[in-house]
């Protein structure tokens, strides 16, 4: 399964590369109108109807790619978690009390107890 988890990472990584790369490639909508003073579209590489429609398309598939790559990652993610938590490796739980910031929110005071009785290693303040 780590082969399988690797590939679609390289795949993922590729294609979102290709994406920000066909994006920056790509003209607007109103980068047609200097065509019109003379820059003639019947010598693009692409035909007639110039480059729009091919990497419009190109661009729409490698964005459903990404989509479907992302996605297995976050069911990879789920089943890495779920063995993790059957393997015995320990969850940190909440404590039954209230933290003293808490406490203080509510308007009770913070036990003086704990606070005393704990020595610090950091010298006092004058």
């Amino acid at each position: 399964m780590d082969w399988m988890e690797t590939l679609v990472v390289v795949v993922h990584v590729v294609i979102a590369v290709a994406l920000v790369g066909l994006v920056l490639i790509q003209q607007g909508k109103g980068a047609d109108a200097g065509a019109a003073f003379g820059g003639g579209a019947s010598q693009t590489v692409f035909g007639s109807q110039g480059s729009g429609s091919f990497l419009t398309r190109f661009t729409t598939i490698l964005a459903i790619v990404f989509f479907v790559t992302s996605f297995s990652l976050a069911v990879f993610a789920k089943q890495r978690a779920e063995v993790a938590g059957e393997a015995g490796i320990p969850v940190v739980q909440e404590s039954k009390e209230a933290a003293p910031t808490e406490q203080a929110a509510e308007g009770e005071s913070a036990p003086d107890s704990e606070t005393e009785s704990r020595e610090s290693d950091l010298p006092e303040l004058e």
